[in-house]
């Protein structure tokens, strides 16, 4: 039995190792997952806390609410995997801690059996008496290398069982340290789940709140609507004009060409359309970098109403990102300052042109920049305002004339 020993140990050496390395990456990852969830719920939390405080739109505070949900309930089920990882790493791990008790067990019977045969046989005079009784040299030989041996073989056992010991031990504590883990994951998750209820009921309440009066709120849906309609004609307005004046230069520089003109174009202030430019913005798409750092409370597209459903909510032909008052907003890409505006419940708007490409920011109090400015990407443009009791950046990406999803166009948080 005891030719086994050896590989058994090995084995077991090499497999604990293994569990440890892999679960710290494990963990790794989910911390950062909650760590993000976490984070968003807080940036959530303050929004509804400045809407409460500035505003009485309870459709605004429903909306924050209700992401808010999604966000605690992404959190639970974070917080559920985490248990399950967990209880699972702790059932392996209980496995290999039986598997080096059982061994244990083993190499300790052998040992014993060892210590006890040396014992029965330690006169000096039963060893002699056990040489001189062989029939022969060979065998006198062969006894003899078994008696030298087996002191060795014990020493051998011992230090194969101190280290078997030793290994067991580390199981142990390391089985102890999950089984703390998982209680203070489970700790969590149940504050957590008071956490989803708490904004469940809030946004029951402010549900029942909006059908009290379901006039007032078609008043303000419309109101809405007209700045959305004319916030949106005015970007198609300046867009147009940008790719106007852009091709009008063109084609100046082409008939300049033609005529052998070296100056010609030097009085007008407008640029051709940069392809270059262009190429490399589209080349980024899904890598652009966050124009702010905050949850994303309202997405691009047209939503129907949270409450009457039957009522559509104007188109968003972006995102809304919710922000603290005073947050840095910034380029998301190197471009060109086109103009700067200031529109009804969108406060000051800032339009980067990249080539055939724009980005547009609005809900901004403070400028720091001005049309005509070149901008590099993460270059501050301005800092966000709160407008009708909302703070939250307004960000758009077009192509040409046409609005785009920019959550596509932005890098996975």
């Amino acid at each position: 039995m005891n030719r086994f020993l050896p590989r058994i140990l090995a084995l077991a050496l090499l497999l604990l190792p293994v569990l440890p390395g892999a679960r710290a990456q494990n963990t790794t990852q989910q911390e950062s997952r909650r760590a993000a969830l976490q984070k968003e719920i807080a940036q959530l939390e303050q929004q509804i806390k400045e809407n409460t405080a500035r505003s009485n739109s309870a459709l605004s505070e429903l909306t924050l609410v209700r992401k808010q949900i999604a966000t605690r309930r992404s959190l639970v089920e974070e917080s559920e995997r985490e248990i399950r990882r967990i209880s699972d790493t702790i059932a392996v791990r209980q496995a290999a801690a039986d598997r080096l008790q059982q061994r244990l067990e083993s190499m300790e019977t052998y040992y014993h059996r060892l210590v006890r045969n040396a014992y029965k046989n330690r006169d000096a005079r039963v060893w002699y008496s056990y040489l001189l009784s062989s029939r022969d040299l060979g065998q006198a030989t062969r006894r003899y290398v078994y008696l030298r041996d087996l002191s060795g073989e014990m020493n051998a056992q011992a230090r194969k069982l101190k280290g078997l010991r030793a290994e067991l031990g580390e199981e142990l504590v390391r089985l102890a340290a999950l089984r703390s883990e998982a209680e203070a994951v489970k700790k969590e998750h149940e504050q957590e789940l008071q956490g989803l209820r708490k904004s469940e009921l809030r946004s029951d309440q402010l549900v029942s709140d909006l059908k009290k009066d379901k006039t007032l709120y078609q008043r303000q849906l419309n109101a809405k609507r007209k700045q959305v309609e004319a916030l949106n004609r005015e970007i198609e307005r300046i867009i147009a004009q940008a790719l106007e004046e852009a091709r009008r230069k063109e084609q100046e520089a082409a008939a300049a060409r033609k005529n052998g003109e070296k100056n010609a174009g030097s009085t007008t202030q407008t640029k051709p359309v940069d392809v270059k430019l262009a190429g490399e913005f589209a080349a980024n798409k899904g890598k652009l970098p966050w124009p702010a750092d905050g949850p994303v409370v309202e997405s691009f597209g047209r939503h129907n109403h949270p409450v009457y459903t039957t009522l559509v909510m104007p188109a968003n032909n972006g995102v809304n990102i919710g922000l603290s008052r005073g947050a840095e907003v910034r380029a998301v890409f190197d471009g060109e300052v086109k103009r700067i505006i200031v529109m009804p419940g969108y406060g000051r708007c800032v339009l980067v042109q990249h080539g055939t490409y724009f980005t547009f920011y609005c809900k901004l109090g403070d400028v720091q920049v001005k049309s005509g400015d070149d901008v590099k990407t993460g270059q501050v443009l301005g800092r966000i305002d709160t407008i009708d009791g909302q703070t939250q950046l307004h960000f758009e990406v077009w192509k040409e004339k046409d609005p785009e999803n920019p959550e596509l166009w932005l890098r996975k948080k």
